[in-house]
């Protein structure tokens, strides 16, 4: 929209008026107030209601709603856990607790046995490990092997070769999150 800001000569005014029209509010190109036209300010004040509320109807359509989006909670005793065997180490059980590691985050909750090796491997995922009980002997590719003891942390970058040992007596209990699909490449003599 172009707007021309021209003088009507005051005698002009007196004969537009007198015709049924109305020059614009800053000396512009008439206004007939007969055919239904609206003023300019008018306009800008319709066109921001209209702009505002199509910005709130698509805002409206892109925010979910709670209950389209929520996932149940989960709450689970230990007690309760259905521990399996895992297919490629046969000294450490587990289970997914929440997630779906075949389509992107999860997490686990792992039993190792007295001694149980996790020899080096490693995963597209960041991995991090919460030990729950027991000692873990845990090792990464360019860090020296540190025992974490109940409540200790480790933190595997996505590709990041690393190991696991549960050093106590009465096994190990584990929680580990992956960030996103699991996947698992074993490495050989990188200890």
């Amino acid at each position: 929209m172009t707007l021309r800001f021209l003088s009507i000569p005051r005698r002009d005014q007196h004969v537009l008026a007198q015709a049924g029209q109305h020059v614009g509010a800053y000396g512009g190109e008439p206004v007939d107030r007969r055919c239904g036209r609206i003023s300019l300010p008018a306009f800008g004040v319709v066109a921001i209601l209209v702009l505002a509320i199509a910005g709130a109807a698509r805002l409206a359509a892109q925010t979910p709603t709670p209950a389209a989006t929520a996932k149940p909670g989960i709450v689970r005793r230990l007690a309760d856990v259905k521990f399996a065997s895992d297919d490629d180490v046969k000294c450490l059980n587990g289970v997914v607790e929440n997630g779906d590691p075949a389509t992107g985050p999860s997490t686990f909750i792992l039993k190792a046995t007295s001694g149980c090796v996790v020899a080096p491997h490693y995963h597209t995922a960041e991995e991090q490990l919460i030990v729950v009980r027991g000692d873990v002997l845990t090792g990464m590719h360019g860090m020296k092997e540190t025992l974490l003891e109940p409540g200790g942390f480790a933190m595997m970058p996505g590709k990041q070769t690393h190991w696991f040992t549960c050093m106590s007596k009465e096994g190990c209990l584990m929680f580990v999150t992956f960030d996103r699909t699991y996947d698992i490449v074993w490495v050989k003599d990188e200890k």
